[in-house]
């Protein structure tokens, strides 16, 4: 399966702009935070991109995309419909075609020689199925974030056969309904911020949102409820991907991507140095959060369903 295009969401009245955003990246690179999704996007052979912005906000990204405005079409979501509407605007521009969709809230960096988009259009072009990116998501990240379940497939310990998704789970309800064999206790699939969408994937996106504009009163459909329906329709896979999820539309949230970036990148000493110095400045603080962290595992910050919707 060859896939060419690629949908970004980023239309969202209360986080658009937040692709416009600058950050350094880990070579050193002074850019946008647009900049670097559609970097992520073009190093899995993406040839097209289709970015959905809310209305009056085009100038804004074109001047944020930087030198990679060529490869951009821009589709305006003229009512804040929900992050499936969201989705479902670029159905004219997919044309048909298999899609890569990520979310405009959300960076990443590859714990590989390959980036996280790369992985994902390899597993997807060589089974030809729609698939999901997923990362093992503790209990307390639930709320903001869909949530798959499934079982192993046969001699793969990173790919799961879909049979359940669930738009931001209680903890009672991933208790009882989404456990994954081979996870942590209290750790669930949770979204990634990044699909490859079949042509079946998108017609269940055009059902969820039919079915919301029909009925007034209907909560916006999220993609997780449109790809709930997939495991009856067609082949649907989670692959979980070597590598971390950044969502830089929550509190310090680019500020924690830009930690990482730069960690892992070419000027890791001096943000080190500066970071000693800061913490030396605040010993007894710094011991009350060594406390707290002993909690934690590291997991990166999330938003509902990556949607930015």
């Amino acid at each position: 399966m060859k896939i060419r295009k690629a949908v970004i969401t980023a239309a969202a009245p209360d986080q658009s702009t937040i692709p416009l955003q600058r950050l350094v990246d880990r070579d050193g690179q002074d850019k946008t935070a647009l900049q670097s999704i559609v970097e992520e996007t073009l190093s899995a052979g993406i040839e097209e991109i289709c970015l959905v912005i809310a209305p009056g906000s085009e100038d804004s990204f074109r001047k944020a995309a930087g030198p990679h405005i060529g490869c951009l079409h821009f589709v305006v979501q003229n009512q804040p419909q929900g992050y499936a509407d969201a989705v479902a605007q670029g159905r004219d521009f997919a044309d048909g075609e298999p899609i890569l969709h990520l979310v405009g809230d959300h960076l990443y960096l590859s714990q590989t020689h390959q980036t996280c988009a790369r992985q994902l259009i390899d597993v997807a072009s060589d089974l030809g199925s729609s698939v999901s990116a997923v990362q093992a998501t503790r209990e307390s990240r639930l709320p903001y974030f869909g949530v798959v379940a499934g079982t192993h497939v046969p001699r793969r310990s990173d790919l799961y056969e879909v049979s359940r998704v669930v738009e931001k789970p209680t903890p009672t309800q991933a208790e009882q309904e989404l456990v994954t064999a081979g996870l942590r206790s209290g750790h669930y699939l949770g979204f990634f911020g990044m699909h490859v969408l079949t042509a079946d994937a998108m017609d269940a996106v055009d059902e969820v949102v039919a079915k919301q504009n029909a009925d007034s009163s209907a909560k916006k459909a999220t993609l997780s409820d449109a790809l709930a329906t997939l495991p009856t329709r067609s082949r649907y896979l989670a692959y979980r991907v070597e590598g971390n999820r950044y969502n830089i539309g929550v509190k310090y949230g680019m500020l924690v991507a830009q930690l990482a970036f730069g960690l892992s990148g070419t000027d890791r000493d001096q943000i080190l140095t500066e970071m000693v110095e800061l913490l030396a400045q605040h010993p007894g603080r710094i011991a009350d959060m060594a406390g707290k962290s002993d909690t934690s595992d590291g997991q990166a910050a999330g938003a509902p369903d990556g949607s930015g919707n």
